[in-house]
């Protein structure tokens, strides 16, 4: 009688699985019918801005690796003497055990470089900031967004459970006029933005933000992930750029793109750093990072503000690439020099036939549909690293201009 029931139970589990399943695939199918689904490609071996896709070396125009440091031998060989003495993982919590000598030095390292008492790691971007924006504000807060936020700033604020306004993107006056309205219904403010906008390459007007901020007692939070690295005279990122070093409250940054590792943290004051400690979920309840992938970014890091000339390439390369589509009648928004380059399609279907047309000819380019993006402003996303040869820039601009004129009406 046992035997029977145990397979009745498992024939009864089979069944609600495949109503899952069912279920499920009937959303992805809709997804599909839309241009919209998602799937995974194998990339490795990246070299000199380029990659392996399916076995084939095609140039990347759709990495964040602005500096061309992801595969840089000299972050190898960092990560790869400290695997050797401290092994692979961190075996805990960093507030249980998992705290190495050389986090510490990092957070101390990136605090200097952005010109703050303090840093705190954490493991991506999308963790710092559900963990920090909900820590410093809740019930009874609001929060000012910008619409053209990243998800892991929307998703962020809505853990926080403070009262959420979205003020157009960029949109100073408009922000200013909210501010007014409302401001003094509410115990605290954070005003969130992007330092560099990750899909459409523009910058927020920080040394405008900062005396708005000030005169209505509002906190400001800027995610710099796509700024760090690239922009300010040391690479400091989008804060330095508007010479507002020292005067931003929390400045979050990520360790994947420009500087070529994984990771990210944020920045601020010492009091700051000691409050998310105690109170950010996603650093207290989170297993501490390798330290072998510290090693490999205090290198990135010296990197970073030694060689200046990886800084000045990609706004060479951005520039040429920006002028070509430009001629040839395709204008790019963003920055003259602006590294992240969108080409707006619109429809998501000719967006992916694009970026198909575009990896037959060698390039690997980004495609990008809602919900990244809203609606109707489907795009290709290229970006520019410093290592890319400036004739394979000129060969991408010339590929693409082709491909969009044979692209399906």
């Amino acid at each position: 009688m046992s035997s029977l029931m145990i397979d009745h139970t498992a024939s009864s589990d089979a069944a609600e699985t495949r109503g899952m399943d069912a279920a499920l695939d009937e959303e992805l199918q809709a997804l599909q019918s839309a241009g919209l689904r998602r799937t995974l490609r194998q990339v490795h071996q990246r070299r000199a801005g380029t990659v392996l896709l399916n076995g084939e070396r095609v140039a990347d125009f759709a990495s964040n690796d602005y500096l061309g440091l992801a595969a840089d031998p000299r972050m190898s060989r960092a990560a790869s003497a400290v695997l050797q003495a401290e092994g692979v993982g961190a075996g805990a919590a960093r507030l249980i055990s998992g705290n190495h000598p050389i986090h510490e030095a990092l957070e101390r390292a990136l605090a200097r470089f952005k010109g703050c008492e303090r840093a705190l790691l954490f493991p991506s971007g999308y963790m710092a900031n559900v963990g920090a924006i909900p820590a410093l504000v809740g019930p009874g807060d609001v929060i000012y967004s910008d619409a053209l936020s990243h998800a892991s700033l929307i998703d962020g604020c809505r853990l926080s459970k403070a009262t959420i306004r979205v003020f157009p993107h960029a949109d100073i006056d408009t922000l200013a006029a909210m501010l007014e309205a409302d401001r003094h219904e509410f115990r605290r403010a954070l005003i969130v933005v992007e330092g560099v906008f990750s899909m459409d390459g523009d910058l927020f007007p920080l040394d405008q933000l900062v005396p708005l901020a000030r005169r209505f007692d509002a906190w400001t939070y800027v995610d710099d992930a796509h700024g760090t690295g690239v922009l300010g005279a040391s690479g400091a990122g989008s804060v330095e750029h508007f010479g507002m070093t020292g005067q931003i409250d929390v400045i979050v940054g990520t360790l994947g793109k420009a500087m070529g590792t994984s990771g990210a943290y944020v920045a601020g004051s010492q009091v700051l750093v000691d409050y998310l400690t105690n109170r950010a979920r996603s650093f207290i309840f989170t297993t501490g990072a390798p330290a072998a992938i510290a090693a490999a970014t205090l290198e990135s890091l010296r990197i970073v503000q030694l060689e200046s000339w990886r800084r000045a390439a990609v706004r060479e390369r951005a520039t040429r690439l920006r002028t070509r589509l430009r001629t040839a009648g395709c204008e790019a928004p963003g920055m003259s020099d602006g590294h992240i380059i969108p080409i707006v399609v619109g429809d998501p279907m000719r967006t992916m036939w694009l970026v198909a047309a575009m990896r037959h000819r060698g390039f690997l380019v980004g495609g990008v549909r809602p919900p990244t993006v809203p609606a109707g402003t489907s795009r290709l996303r290229i970006s520019v690293s410093a290592v890319h040869p400036m004739e394979l820039v000129d060969n991408l601009a010339a590929n693409l201009i082709d491909a969009m004129r044979g692209m399906p009406g």
